[in-house]
């Protein structure tokens, strides 16, 4: 018999982590420029490589770190820099090229990266996906959890399709804004990985 108070413990736990509302005004700049098409093409896409990222760390994410000698300290750290990085383009405006609707083919596709990983896998997401998934009992469990992560992903690619009509409301200066507020606030989030990974290791 499935245990609701840990699912929806589950689904609260994914859904802060992931935060699917606070992803939907970091869609925007990520994809400006595109096509109502692309867009979607690619929130879909960030969204099923997220859940298949999800899925594998928690059927086998702890013997996949521990057998090629990875931590969770050293993952929580990596995840951070990559997301710093994502944080200083938002920052110097490094997209304008797409923001203006030039060479969008060339652009580099963010479905993959900084969209699936490390902003909707990112490393406390794969983190707990691995400890939720020890709690569980038999494959019933393990099939119930990965039910609730496949929901909070799916409502992720709902806030996803709702950026456009938000764009729209902002108008260019105020997604110039938000860019860079949420690039000031990335940057602060992948310190705190860093900082979370750090602490976990020992070093601080």
């Amino acid at each position: 018999m499935l245990d609701l108070a840990f699912l929806t413990s589950a689904f609260v736990t994914l859904f802060v982590i992931i935060d699917p509302i606070g992803l939907a005004p970091l869609f925007i700049p990520l994809t400006a420029g595109m096509t109502a098409q692309n867009r979607r093409a690619v929130g879909l896409r960030a969204c099923l490589i997220a859940a298949a990222l999800l899925t594998l760390f928690g059927l086998a994410g702890e013997s996949i770190l521990t057998t090629i000698g990875i931590t969770m300290p050293a993952f929580q750290i990596s995840g951070g820099v990559l997301l710093f990085l994502t944080a200083l383009d938002m920052l110097f405006d490094r997209r304008q090229p797409r923001r203006e609707g030039h060479a969008s083919q060339d652009a580099p596709d963010p479905s993959v990266f900084p969209l699936a990983m490390p902003l909707i896998a990112g490393p406390g997401a794969m983190t707990s996906m691995i400890l939720l998934m020890n709690q569980t009992t038999g494959w019933g469990g393990a099939a119930a959890l990965l039910g609730v992560m496949l929901a909070v992903v799916g409502s992720a690619f709902v806030f996803f399709l709702l950026a456009p009509p938000i764009e729209r409301l902002l108008g260019r200066t105020g997604e110039m804004v938000i860019t860079r507020l949420l690039g000031m606030l990335l940057a602060a989030l992948s310190v705190q990985f860093i900082l979370n990974g750090a602490r976990a290791a020992g070093i601080v």
